[in-house]
């Protein structure tokens, strides 16, 4: 045997009765020949059967590159002609059905894609069309969802996120015990929820049954949605989503503040995130400003007291029955202040007390669905916007879902 089929004969594992024919090198292109030996008998691809070959299709596949060689197999894929179950074409073992590239070459646009690579520079990389590599991560990624098993699921994190610049959504639902994406869909209505239902069903989830803790923000979809359709679960409001609200009316006072009184404006200018912040993350600098102004007479000093003593709330109480009166105590002492944002603020407080109180019971946060987040935006970042939605969608399962692909893709 030719030394150079020798060793494409070996690399690619190709066994009897198919073997190289030959091997050609042209112009940075490698395009290897296959055949198989006359009266060779193949499986029915229905019933197993072996047959002898009825006729042959030529057909080509695009493979890994040999060095800087772009590599494509070709073969005359034999059919049978089997009694039982009609002509069909024998399954190569290189490559699925109707595709145009092996497994190995699949694996490989898989595994770039999976790392955070952009489809624009494994296109180039591998000098194919985007759309070719978008449908093979597609294909994997729908088929091993598809396989996804979340019977054991009883705890939802549920978050929205863009998809592109403007008023364009996705809710994601996760699970914030592994911190794996369970499903995302486009919108963040409270229709979002049925869709979860509906699909978990596919999944051996009885999320009606099921699900006994949901964190959440506070959109009045999302608690209309969770009402309706998971009866069986108490609402914790995440709390870094509350402690972001009463920054929020921190953030007015100061602005408000500024606007209306010049002395307040050239004191406070530039120290907006000095009281966004926590204490730990400032620098020095920032600190010794923040000691400065916390004692001051300003309105915005009185409103970044009120946050800090809020956050007490969270970080010293350990039920709900403490952080009631806790939070009860706050509420009284921060309506004396008669700062307008903070008496908004207080009125969302106890339109939601219950789901506020109910996470020193759960314990639980959207920390994880935050993580996510970050991630989804990785993703939109790289791509630049998504003109398909469900393509969108997949390159997260494909990063955050506990998928469990082919062992060629994984291995």
């Amino acid at each position: 045997m030719d030394i150079q089929i020798q060793l494409f004969t070996l690399a690619l594992n190709v066994v009897a009765p198919i073997y190289i024919r030959e091997v050609q090198f042209e112009d940075e292109v490698l395009n290897i020949y296959m055949d198989f030996k006359k009266g060779s008998l193949f499986p029915c691809p229905k019933c197993g059967e072996m047959h002898s070959a009825y006729d042959t299709t030529l057909m080509n596949w695009r493979h890994l590159n040999f060095f800087q060689y772009s590599c494509y197999l070709h073969f005359w894929v034999p059919r049978v002609n089997c009694p039982n179950c009609g002509k069909h074409r024998y399954e190569v073992p290189w490559s699925r059905q109707r595709s145009g590239f092996t497994l190995l070459f699949d694996s490989f646009v898989i595994t770039l894609i999976k790392s955070g690579m952009p489809f624009s520079k494994v296109s180039e990389l591998l000098c194919e069309h985007d759309t070719r590599l978008r449908r093979i991560v597609d294909y994997y990624v729908q088929k091993a969802y598809a396989e996804l098993d979340f019977s054991d699921v009883e705890k939802l994190a549920v978050d929205e996120v863009a998809s592109k610049k403007g008023h364009n959504y996705i809710t994601v639902f996760s699970n914030p015990d592994d911190g794996s994406v369970l499903f995302a869909t486009p919108g963040k209505g409270s229709s979002t929820f049925d869709s979860f239902c509906k699909e978990a069903e596919h999944h051996n989830l009885n999320a009606q049954e099921q699900i006994n803790e949901v964190s959440m923000d506070m959109s009045l979809a999302f608690q209309k949605g969770a009402t309706d359709n998971l009866p069986n679960a108490s609402i914790t409001f995440d709390k870094f989503h509350v402690v972001k609200l009463i920054n929020e009316a921190l953030d007015k006072v100061r602005r408000g503040e500024q606007s209306q009184d010049k002395e307040a404006k050239e004191a406070l200018k530039g120290n907006r995130y000095v009281f966004l912040k926590n204490r730990k993350n400032l620098t020095k600098k920032q600190l010794a400003r923040l000691e400065k102004l916390e004692n001051s007479h300003y309105q915005t000093a009185e409103a970044y007291r009120l946050k800090v003593k809020f956050q007490e709330v969270y970080e010293h109480c350990k039920d709900e029955e403490t952080a009631k009166v806790a939070l009860e105590e706050w509420i009284a002492e921060a309506l004396n202040s008669n700062l307008e944002p903070i008496n908004k603020f207080i009125v969302t407080l106890r339109n939601n007390m219950a789901g506020i109180l109910r996470y020193f019971s759960s314990k639980l946060t959207n920390g994880i669905a935050e993580s996510i987040n970050t991630v989804i935006g990785q993703i939109r970042r790289a791509a630049r916007g998504f003109r398909n939605i469900k393509h969108f969608i997949n390159l997260i399962y494909l990063r955050k879902s506990k998928l469990n692909l082919p062992y060629f893709i994984t291995t």
